[in-house]
């Protein structure tokens, strides 16, 4: 199962036009108004991968499958979502469902595209987005405290996970995302088992206008300092550009991007950006049959990596014959690897790499 992404944002920032491009398709409705999306529209979209088609030409490979990137269209919020204003406890509902969060936010002035807020203002915006998935945030983790509470007078041993989500309370009561606290640390396991929107990891996409390809303007520096006050990771995008990239053939499209001084489409940069926000990396299989690319969690030992191919083949692994990617184009054939020593036999313990190309060795 592919790994998912919501978009969020304000109405008539761009979202359905931006996901209306990634999935290549017309499945969202990209209208002049408030709220026209209003079921989430889901679509699965692939993280680019140069390596894929160079191994299906080595090994005559019939097809490629790439890894992939679930994106889902999530309807504007507004002011007072966490509410329930403008529908917003519906749609705030979708984003618990999602893995990390891609903050659509307007970066460019258009007269004839209304603005929920009277006018494009980065700070502003996010800070709206920000205060209405916290105050959700607030409303569920209180109600767990209570609860925590008294489970711990009966439990002792739930005293630190009701420590941690007071915590975790007195946080967003002074504006802190959940997702401030380590990954590994007691608060983040609870914000996990709350699904709380605020403790998942989160992309800033600067939506901005053709004139600023290349030069972007003060209302995306906004959104780039904001980013890097928290941390956190951010694309620029022209959804105008990238659907109109859309319509075009690879051919097409590769020289729209050079006519237009791109080196690589935005919708790529968002899908392999979703991809590193999640922790993720790809480990690469390749035969006749198929050359595809598995996704794992950054850290994965071999035998949970097999699983991602078969169940069976983790029960069963006795070892993992694994090349580099890079000596796999150098070599071409098992038998110029074999004689070169680059192959490598790896045991349970073994974590993959970035790359690795991997033969399991298992018992049925």
């Amino acid at each position: 199962m592919a790994v998912s992404c919501g978009i969020v944002g304000l109405p008539n920032v761009g979202k359905s036009t931006i996901f209306n491009a990634l999935t290549r398709s017309a499945q969202a409705l990209a209208a002049n108004y408030p709220f026209a999306t209003i079921e989430p529209n889901v679509g699965e979209v692939a993280v680019p991968d140069d390596r894929l088609e160079v191994l299906r030409e080595i090994v005559s490979g019939k097809k490629v499958v790439p890894a992939t990137v679930r994106f889902t269209d999530i309807a504007g919020l507004v002011r007072g979502a966490s509410q329930g204003q403008g529908l917003g406890n519906a749609f705030l509902g979708h984003i618990r469902e999602v893995d990390a969060i891609a903050m659509v936010v307007r970066c460019f002035e258009d007269e004839n595209v209304t603005h929920v807020e009277g006018g494009p203002d980065p700070a502003r915006d996010v800070e709206i987005i920000a205060v209405e998935l916290a105050l959700s945030d607030l409303a569920t983790m209180r109600k767990r405290v209570d609860k925590l509470e008294r489970e711990a007078r009966a439990n002792p041993k739930l005293r630190d996970e009701f420590e941690a989500a007071k915590r975790i309370v007195a946080g967003l009561e002074e504006a802190q995302p959940a997702r401030i606290f380590p990954h590994d640390s007691l608060e983040a396991k609870v914000a996990r088992e709350a699904f709380l929107l605020t403790g998942k990891p989160l992309l800033y996409v600067a939506n901005i206008d053709e004139a600023q390809i290349g030069a972007p303007g003060p209302l995306t520096e906004q959104v780039r300092q904001i980013a890097e006050r928290e941390g956190a990771r951010m694309v620029t995008i022209c959804g105008q550009v990238e659907s109109e990239l859309a319509g075009l053939s690879p051919q097409e499209a590769a020289e729209f991007c050079r006519e237009l001084g791109i080196k690589r489409p935005g919708l790529d940069e968002l899908a392999l950006e979703a991809y590193e926000l999640l922790g993720l990396m790809t480990f690469l299989t390749a035969g006749e049959i198929e050359v595809r690319a598995w996704t794992i969690e950054k850290g994965t030992r071999a035998p949970q990596a097999a699983a991602k191919i078969h169940s069976d083949i983790e029960r069963g692994f006795i070892r993992a014959e694994i090349v580099s990617y890079e000596d796999h184009v150098a070599y071409r054939t098992m038998e110029a690897m074999r004689a070169a020593g680059v192959v490598r036999s790896e045991g349970k313990e073994y974590v993959m790499r970035e790359g690795d190309v991997v033969n399991f060795r298992f018992n049925v």
